[in-house]
């Protein structure tokens, strides 16, 4: 089965909350590894940034719903790395 391990995403969030505390909600997903923001552009109420998610099996929509949760919407994906996992007890793979 395919899983995710590393994706790019661009996203529009509010300043609040600041770029730390917006990657550590997101890192509080089990899977995840390692959470990189960049901003990209900044106005005056919200910031374009671009996020680098890598992880054992992204679970996409639940990344979704966490951005979400914090003022934040999902522009576009623009990378996606996937990988072939076994399935569990399946050692053929």
């Amino acid at each position: 089965m395919p899983v995710a391990t590393r994706l790019v995403l661009d996203v529009l969030k509010p300043h609040q909350p600041n770029a730390l505390e917006f990657v550590q909600s997101i890192l509080m997903l089990d899977t995840l590894d390692r959470v990189k923001l960049t901003v990209e552009e900044m106005d005056e109420k919200t910031e374009s940034v671009i996020l680098l998610v890598e992880g054992v099996d992204i679970p996409y929509q639940e990344l979704v719903d966490v951005i979400a949760s914090m003022g934040g919407s999902v522009h576009s994906l623009d990378e996606v790395d996937l990988t072939k996992r076994p399935a569990p007890g399946d050692e053929s793979a």
